[in-house]
């Protein structure tokens, strides 16, 4: 049954090939390119980023067409934000942003305590206000580009963008506004604090092009204002459902470190993917050794275990691989990138598969699923190709993009599924084994494999409350920078649950899993020899006179 699906699942592999190249087209890595048009949202989440001290955020706005609506309003309700954020602000933004329950007050009006920036786009004076709110620290505010990376040929904002910016980028630091005056203004006039101890606002210039308009800016964070930061684009336009107006943008942003371009968190998974995965791949050989000293006893199963073992750890590699090439280039290899997909892919559904059928006994003491667990199989192989292809069109589009926050949900929804769906078989097999140790008088085989069900059963809890529960509990209480924990602990205790798994359920004379064949002779033999000593019980005390005819006509 099982060998008999595998054609078909490779040719849904072979369909997912060009969905991965697809989407692998329009991925940017850690160099951001968003392009919207039609939008009506009120509210884009741009990034999310981990900055450390003399980490730089660029970002270049090439195209904004308005409606008409929108460009005539005096108020400046149109621009971005940039704020220090909490991790479990970050985290949770996803699923917020779906409630439906969104305020109506504009992001871009409110005076709160708390520390960000505001770039307030007004089309028409053709300014952009730069406003502080809530003392930030230590950050710089330049317009432009970083001159660097600008002429380095790796920045994917169109050619055109040049002229746009080229007034932009006469002066390296933003001039302070200041309305009816001179815009020249001393260093010092323009660090000056007001009565509010509010930094007065800066100015950036907004080009203008067929009523297209176009900025750029970049800002140096600070030794003082490391953390997690949100970009944000806010049409406030489009807060009141009734008067929502269709706008186009087009952004760029490139966000980094000094040592590359990975977020604060990201920069030591480059090490741990590969640490892992040499760690699964020794794990895989050692299991494959031991398969080979045991081959009276090995089943189908046994090589299915060591292919998920393998596949998990090339899977690692291909992730390390692309974030050295993200870390270094600011985008991934294509082909690598393809690579860690497929690699993804096969490992999500085999590790699933490998879970479930171990838990229904297949191969071990079955080799004929029953209809319900056939129709779990059907469930949940199509769940995680769901699941996996959810990931892959996460990692591979832009957080500021329509659908990103949906897939992320689905993501999370399908993979809870599937980790409740494959408890299914083992307690439909413990619930067996419970049975048939009071009805077939095998007590003794019975509670054997019922110990060892229930310890798997224990086994695969431990393993989906580790990796999903502890883990997200982690990345909510940790500081920014120590946010690879959680990735840390994922791949620690499946490392630690593959090892426990196989030796459970590794072929050996000496486990109670694998001894139904010879028990079965056992007890064939045990039946032959009660039914012996039974007759031999009745025929006890008798004994066979032979008696001659001489004697028999005597009497």
């Amino acid at each position: 049954m099982f060998g008999r699906g595998r054609p078909g699942a490779s040719r849904g592999l072979g369909r997912l090939l060009p969905l991965l190249l697809l989407l692998l087209g329009g991925a940017a890595g850690r160099i951001h390119r968003l392009v919207l048009t039609g939008e009506k949202r009120a509210d884009i989440h741009l990034n999310t980023f981990g900055f450390y001290t003399n980490g730089s955020l660029e970002v270049n706005m090439s195209r904004l067409h308005l409606g008409l609506g929108s460009a005539k309003q005096e108020k400046p309700w149109v621009g971005f934000s940039l704020s220090r954020t909490r991790i479990r602000e970050a985290l949770s933004y996803p699923f917020s942003s779906l409630q439906g329950k969104e305020s109506h007050n504009c992001t871009l009006e409110q005076n709160g305590a708390e520390p960000r920036i505001l770039f307030l786009i007004d089309v028409i004076k053709k300014r952009v206000q730069v406003r502080k709110l809530g003392e930030p620290k230590k950050l710089q505010i330049y317009s432009g580009l970083i001159p660097e990376v600008q002429n380095g040929g790796s920045d994917p904002k169109p050619a055109d963008d040049n002229k746009d910016q080229a007034a932009a980028n006469k002066g390296t630091e933003a001039q302070q506004e200041a309305p009816g005056k001179g815009p020249e203004k001393t260093e010092g006039e323009a660090k000056q604090r007001d009565s509010s101890h509010k930094v007065k606002d800066l100015v950036l210039d907004l080009g203008s092009v067929n009523d297209s308009y176009n900025f750029s800016f970049h800002v140096v964070i600070g030794s003082e204002a490391e953390g997690l930061y949100n970009l944000n684009f806010h049409n406030c336009h489009n807060k009141a459902p009734a008067n929502q107006m269709p706008y186009d943008i087009t952004v760029m942003i490139r966000e980094k470190n000094p040592d590359g371009y990975l977020s604060a968190a990201e920069i030591p998974l480059i090490k741990l993917y590969l640490v892992m995965s040499a760690c699964f791949l020794v794990a895989a050989t050692v299991w494959v050794y031991f398969l080979c000293q045991h081959k009276f006893s090995v089943f189908k199963i046994h090589w299915l275990m060591a292919a998920l073992a393998y596949t998990k750890a090339l899977s690692l590699l291909f992730h390390s691989i692309n974030y050295y090439f993200i870390n270094t280039e600011g985008h991934p290899i294509e082909s690598l990138a393809v690579m860690y997909f497929v690699t993804h892919l096969l490992k999500g559904a085999l590790l699933f598969i490998t879970i479930a059928l171990i838990g229904t006994g297949w191969a071990f003491i079955k080799y004929i699923l029953s209809d319900k667990e056939k129709k779990l199989f059907v469930i949940v192989i199509p769940l995680q190709v769901l699941a996996n292809v959810a990931y892959i069109i996460i990692e591979s589009s832009e957080e500021g993009s329509s659908d990103y926050a949906s897939w992320k949900q689905i993501l999370f929804l399908v993979d809870l599924l599937c980790c409740g769906a494959i408890l299914f078989p083992v307690v439909w097999s413990i619930r067996h084994l419970q049975e048939a140790s009071s009805t077939d008088g095998k007590a003794a085989t019975n509670l054997a494999k019922l110990k060892l069900f229930r310890h798997y059963y224990v086994m695969v809890v431990c393993y989906i409350y580790f990796s999903r529960v502890i883990a997200i509990l982690l990345k909510f209480t940790v500081p920014f920078q120590w946010q690879w924990l959680y990735e840390l602990l994922v791949e620690v205790s499946t490392l630690v649950f593959f090892i426990l798994t196989g030796y459970k359920f590794r072929p050996a004379s000496n486990n109670p899993y694998l001894q139904l064949p010879q028990e079965d002779e056992e007890d064939e033999e045990e039946l032959q020899m009660n039914q012996v000593v039974t007759e031999a019980g009745v025929h006890e005390g008798l004994s066979k006179l032979k008696k001659s005819r001489v004697a028999r006509e005597a009497v």
